[in-house]
């Protein structure tokens, strides 16, 4: 079966700065209710809000956040120009961070990072369309 492109695809970039995550939050938010996807948004805003978070803590850099969905798959990705990868720690009880990657984890479906030095480092979730899908 040959692979098919995106149905449809939203892109939108981002400053360095603390509102940016709440920017993130919104566009993809706006993104699904437009496709009549209302039963993603707080998964997604959610892993959006850790993403995007990391890019503003970690990277400093600019970010994008694109939003496509390809078949019966939506699949978020925030992308930096920092050549450092995220990564997924282990957390006590106690810690007041470093559970973003694990909250990443546990709410989408999939996930992963792909970086390669000669272009902008993407961390990736997908998400189920169907609501009645399992992760």
């Amino acid at each position: 079966m040959a692979h098919r492109g995106p149905v449809w695809t939203h892109r939108e970039r981002f400053d360095p700065h603390p509102a940016s995550a709440s920017l993130a939050r919104s566009f993809v938010a706006d993104r699904l209710v437009q496709h009549e996807l209302p039963h993603l948004i707080d998964p997604v805003r959610l892993v959006t809000s850790e993403l995007a978070t990391n890019a503003i803590l970690h990277a400093r850099t600019s970010f994008t956040v694109t939003l496509e969905r390809v078949e019966d798959v939506l699949v978020l990705t925030v992308t930096d120009d920092s050549p450092e990868e995220p990564v997924r720690r282990a957390t006590a009880v106690t810690d007041s961070t470093g559970r973003g990657l694990e909250i990443v984890a546990s709410t989408s479906r999939d996930w992963g990072v792909d970086a390669d030095r000669r272009s902008p480092k993407a961390v990736w979730a997908s998400f189920a369309v169907d609501e009645h899908a399992s992760r």
